[in-house]
């Protein structure tokens, strides 16, 4: 889309959705323009209205209104990160995460009710990265958006000299961060972005009690409120991926109160 230089209102219900569109003709206001982002939604004002404000932003955006149209797309045309509505005909985007999951570990974020505590926690344990409530600022979906897919190419790069980046192993577990790989006893182990960041937090200093605050910056990166109940369901998914894996499983610990450890294998 092209645009000149004005402020755009969209009205949905009681929500007024405001857009600030870049001044220059064709030139986007950030330098994303390489990034794709899939907005999938059934409200048509809500997919008009956002993908708006993501396109004067530089991103690519492509927009689906139910979850079947969107798991056709995607498996034809690929996205760095998608936005879902949970609620939607045909298909919701529980389903539909739940299928894209079986082959991509894609960032996703949900758009959630006000207060659906439940889909929430739901959302997370299904292995979404994060989600909003609606109805949400968009300047803070963008930030989240722009963290998300900041961690994603983070967790791409081959850092030459960052003891991070290489492969290490803790025992029974074995990581390779510049392919986002990991394995337990030998078994590869799926997760998510986020899971694989907060995996990675723990087991590199394993015996050290990592508190919720230390997590969420290790995960999302500082300056991004995240809910601590968000922390708490990325980590009870990842015991349970582990422990389809082997389920004696028990490395990450839980200090009430405190945090998380990763029990240090030369003192089990």
């Amino acid at each position: 889309m092209t645009y000149f230089g004005r402020e755009v209102n969209l009205v949905h219900g009681l929500n007024l959705y405001t857009i600030i569109v870049s001044k220059k003709v064709g030139v986007p206001m950030s330098t994303s323009s390489s990034q794709s982002i899939a907005l999938v939604d059934d409200d048509r004002n809500i997919l008009t209205s956002v993908s708006m404000a993501l396109e004067s932003e530089g991103f690519a955006v492509d927009t689906y209104v139910d979850g079947s149209d969107a798991l056709r797309g995607l498996s034809q045309k690929p996205v760095d990160l998608a936005v879902l509505d949970i609620k939607m005909p045909r298909m919701d985007g529980m389903e539909l995460l739940s299928k894209l999951r079986e082959k991509s570990r894609m960032p996703v974020i949900f758009l959630t009710s006000k207060d659906d505590e439940v889909d929430e926690v739901l959302g997370l344990r299904m292995g979404a990265d994060d989600y909003i409530k609606k109805p949400f600022s968009q300047r803070l979906l963008i930030e989240r958006i722009r963290a998300l897919l900041r961690r994603r190419d983070l967790d791409l790069e081959i850092g030459p000299n960052g003891d991070n980046e290489e492969v290490f192993s803790r025992g029974d577990l074995l990581m390779d961060p510049s392919r986002h790989q990991c394995s337990w006893k030998g078994e590869s182990v799926n997760l998510t972005v986020t899971e694989f960041l907060l995996l990675k937090a723990l087991a590199y200093r394993p015996g050290l009690v990592k508190n919720r605050d230390q997590l969420i910056d290790a995960a999302y990166g500082e300056h991004i409120y995240v809910d601590d109940r968000t922390i708490d369901s990325h980590i009870k998914r990842l015991r349970k991926k582990f422990r389809n894996c082997d389920s004696a499983f028990a490395e990450i610990e839980t200090l009430y109160g405190v945090g998380y450890r990763y029990k240090d294998p030369q003192t089990a």
